[in-house]
């Protein structure tokens, strides 16, 4: 297995695959790098390197009782992209993953990013406060957290349903896209994962946003039910200067899966525009 060692001698698991000019993928909670698997094959295959490292405290790496928070996870990556050297490097984040490199960028800067996607991410803010009318409550979140440390094994079974889209009507349920997710947050140490709860939830990356000086794609599907459209996408694509909203009519969380072709002819006609 392929780690980096970080500073407060945490592994970080990461898969390297292909040649090319380096796409680096951000996973979402609970989940691992396996995640993108779609996305790297595809990619890999179309000439790109392609690289995903599973956020401390999940998949493999280490599970960690402290630094599970974003300033962290922003270092954490920040390491494995100066230990592999990476440049002109293409950023894409999935939901916390989508944090994850936003704050990388207002934390460490773009010097080594050439391009930025943010897919069902969670900037600027989740929770619901006086200023960010839009967000979500502080219960949902006492809610995913109550469940997680309850019965996270069954929770995350049935956080399945809304992520793909299953409870609308018409869609076709995959059991092992249900597995795989429930399998890959299953790996991940519980301590970590309710902490990246806040961490999801609570980060403000509205400043953040407003040092991307990178060309960015911003993707959402407007029948995100785990990250609302009105409260992430539209109001961080007016935050980017010059950012481009793509909307996915009906879609939902786990784009990666449920429209994996079309994520992936997008990603790739970004890359190379």
């Amino acid at each position: 297995m392929s780690t980096i060692t970080v500073k407060d001698g945490a592994e970080i698991f990461y898969k390297d695959w292909g040649a090319g000019q380096p796409v680096v993928f951000s996973h979402g909670w609970p989940l691992s790098g396996d995640a993108w698997d779609g996305q790297m094959a595809f990619l890999g295959k179309a000439g790109y390197r392609v690289i995903a490292h599973d956020r401390r405290s999940h998949g493999r790496s280490s599970q960690t009782w402290d630094g599970n928070h974003m300033d962290q996870y922003a270092d954490d990556l920040a390491k494995l992209i100066k230990s592999l050297d990476l440049k002109d490097v293409v950023l894409v984040g999935h939901s916390t993953g989508g944090g994850e490199i936003t704050h990388y960028i207002g934390r460490h800067g773009t010097k080594r990013v050439a391009k930025a996607v943010l897919i069902g991410a969670v900037p600027p803010l989740m929770l619901k406060t006086e200023a960010n009318p839009a967000g979500l409550p502080i219960e949902v979140f006492d809610g995913i957290r109550k469940s997680t440390f309850d019965n996270r094994a069954q929770f995350f079974k049935d956080l399945t349903i809304p992520f793909y889209g299953y409870n609308r009507e018409g869609a076709t349920v995959s059991e092992g896209i249900r597995q795989s997710f429930w399998l890959q947050g299953m790996m991940g140490g519980i301590k970590g994962q309710l902490d990246c709860i806040k961490e999801f939830s609570e980060t403000d990356f509205t400043d953040d946003l407003k040092k991307f000086d990178v060309p960015t794609l911003i993707i959402h599907g407007d029948d995100d039910q785990i990250v609302p459209i009105g409260a992430s996408a539209l109001l961080s694509s007016k935050l980017v200067k010059d950012a481009t909203l793509k909307v996915y009519p009906g879609g939902s969380h786990g784009l990666a899966q449920t429209q994996q072709d079309e994520l992936n002819a997008d990603l790739l006609a970004f890359i190379q525009g």
